[in-house]
Formats: structure tokens, C-alpha cells, sequence
């Protein structure tokens, strides 16, 4: 599955490359033809996502709820970050994303045009009402991108909470 955007495309990695990334990400790259510069695959994101490729393998189905996506660039086929859905929506028609960018590629709008699309297509599934998001109190670049998609803030504590 894929979204395209004027200068990226938005790769759901199936179960299997979604596993592969966790440990071989040079194969992975050989498998997609592309290079991976986005976030480091250690500590705290390694183990989200491996807690994403157990969710993908029990529930196949419905895996593009559970991987993530790769945000490539056209131009020279370069991973700059990763999107996904944190679960299936839930019975309100509500789902979590989550979102994050290689640092080297900060304030070029990749991450603005990723979330717009991956919105626009979420919308067009059956069961989504509302997108929702996290940010940090001190997460302004992210809080910028949500604001700039249309988001609106809903609840605040340790964190910030949105809503499409």
C-alpha cells in the first residue's frame, strides 16, 4: 500500500518488512530499493516498533493499522521518517498517529505533507471519525504540523492532546 504526495511516497511496510526493519534494515533498503536516513532504529522507537510487529502478526487483517509507514522521497528514493496508526479505530471511529523525521530533515514540510495525506486517506476508511495525536508540552515543531493539518487541541496534562 501507498500514498503519494507531490514529492514523497508513504510505503506501509508489510509484517515481514516491518520485522526486517527491526533487525536487518540494510536488507530491508535492498528490498525497497531505497536508503534509510530517518530515525535510529535503538532504545525507546526500537520497542515500539517491535511492539508494532507483534500487534501486525496477531492480526494480519488489519496490519496497515498496526505497521509503519516509510515517508520516501521521490527525488532520490531516501527513508526521511516513518508515520503510523497506533491500533484499529476504536468503536468511536477514533485513531491514534504517530509520526517521526530524521533529524537531518527537519523543516522541510516532509512531515506536514506526510500527515496531511496519511489523514486524507485514514478519512476514506469506513470505521474513522477522528484522528487524534500526541505531542510533548515542549513538542512545538509537532504541535506546529498538527495545528497546520487542522488539528485542535482537546486535552492537556503531562501532554498535549489533538484531535482532526
Amino acid at each position: 500500500m501507498r500514498i503519494e504526495t507531490e514529492r514523497l511516497n508513504i510505503i506501509a511496510l508489510t509484517p515481514e518488512q516491518l520485522e526486517l526493519w527491526t533487525y536487518n534494515i540494510r536488507e530491508l533498503e535492498k528490498e525497497l530499493l531505497c536508503s534509510y536516513k530517518a530515525e535510529p532504529m535503538e532504545g525507546l522507537f526500537r520497542e515500539i516498533v517491535c511492539g508494532q510487529v507483534e500487534k501486525a502478526q496477531k492480526d494480519p487483517a488489519n496490519y496497515l493499522w498496526h505497521t509503519f509507514w516509510f515517508i520516501v522521497k521521490k527525488s532520490d528514493r531516501c527513508v526521511v521518517g516513518s508515520i503510523d496508526f497506533k491500533d484499529v479505530p476504536n468503536s468511536d471511529g477514533e485513531v491514534e498517529i504517530g509520526y517521526g523525521l530524521g533529524r537531518n530533515f527537519e523543516h522541510n514540510g516532509y512531515m506536514t505533507e506526510t500527515v496531511q495525506a496519511f489523514c486524507n486517506w485514514a478519512f476514506k476508511q469506513d470505521d474513522v471519525k477522528h484522528i487524534i495525536a500526541e505531542t510533548d508540552i515542549d513538542g512545538a515543531s509537532s504541535q506546529r504540523i498538527l495545528i497546520r493539518c487542522g488539528f485542535k487541541e482537546y486535552a492537556r496534562n503531562d501532554t498535549i492532546w489533538w484531535r482532526l
